[in-house]
């Protein structure tokens, strides 16, 4: 075996990886907070990305439209709390689940009708290349951009894990996420705390949406990105800031080694299924993923 390609391949995977981890850690912020499998991510990823490339098109500079596309996510985000999540407290999960993703479609179709449909590339200033120094010392080629984002996805899942375990507000989204009503009765504002939840499920998916669509283009394929975050969460459980990251890695890695090795003998395209395959076939063994909670129930 060539080990130096199979670290190259194994490398390349877990930078993606990281990649899926930052749009499944967008569903792991609402669901931990309101039980609701917010099927809209994808589309506010979408938005966030063309919304900050037609403004950088428009002549704007670029840190002012990545403040304007940030105070458009938190607007939306509190909106989408106040309009949709607060009128259905207490009905079904299934209702709440249908009703993400009605808002799927009115924001996709909203965010072709306020810019427009035509895909759009985005660069962020970091090339797309392989690190010199690492391909003359070590011989393994690993994209300048895929480390840069693995960086920016590493470093907010850090700043999001000290956020739920030494602020007070991240206390009280942990309560809130453990009991609901017992949440209530001891004085904590579920409201509110549904509102910042969904603001800073609208601030991943901003830079979810920069990342991506610096990697694959602005475009409307790119709501189909939460798609992938899928078998990330059936990995590393739906609850689990961390499962996000290590369901990931899991996937990223999983996929890649099976297209580049297991490919050739079925034809090719492994890698577009396999992570389905491969969370198949972990349901059958832990349902509740790698670092979800068992639940047990009275009958």
């Amino acid at each position: 075996m060539n080990w130096q390609f199979f670290l190259e391949v194994l490398a390349g995977g877990l930078l993606a990886g990281v990649m899926y981890s930052l749009v499944a850690l967008g569903f792991v912020l609402i669901y931990k907070a309101s039980g609701v499998f917010n099927f809209a991510q994808g589309a506010m990823v979408f938005l966030a990305a063309l919304t900050f490339v037609s403004l950088l098109e428009r002549g704007v500079q670029f840190w002012l439209a990545l403040v304007i596309t940030l105070a458009v996510m938190v607007v939306l985000g509190v909106a989408i709390e106040r309009v949709v999540l607060r009128p259905l407290v207490n009905q079904p999960q299934i209702t709440l689940f249908m009703a993400t993703i009605g808002l799927t479609y009115v924001l996709e179709g909203l965010s072709q009708l306020v810019w427009d449909s035509q895909p759009h590339g985005l660069e962020l200033g970091i090339p797309d290349e392989p690190m010199m120094w690492l391909s003359e010392t070590a011989n393994i080629n690993i994209s300048q951009f895929d480390l840069f984002a693995a960086l920016v996805a590493g470093t907010l899942v850090a700043v999001l894990a000290v956020f739920f375990q030494k602020t007070r507000i991240g206390r009280a989204l942990r309560a809130v996420a453990d009991d609901h009503q017992g949440a209530l009765a001891v004085g904590i504002p579920l409201r509110q705390i549904w509102a910042i939840v969904w603001t800073v499920a609208g601030f991943v998916a901003l830079v979810a949406g920069l990342m991506w669509g610096a990697r694959n283009g602005v475009q409307y394929a790119l709501t189909f990105i939460a798609l992938k975050a899928l078998p990330v969460l059936i990995l590393g459980g739906f609850e689990s800031v961390a499962g996000a990251i290590v369901g990931g890695l899991i996937i990223g890695a999983s996929e890649k080694l099976a297209e580049v090795y297991i490919g050739p003998f079925v034809g090719g395209g492994l890698e577009s299924w396999f992570p389905y395959v491969l969370a198949l076939l972990f349901l059958l063994v832990r349902p509740e993923g790698l670092f979800g909670e068992k639940h047990i129930e009275r009958v």
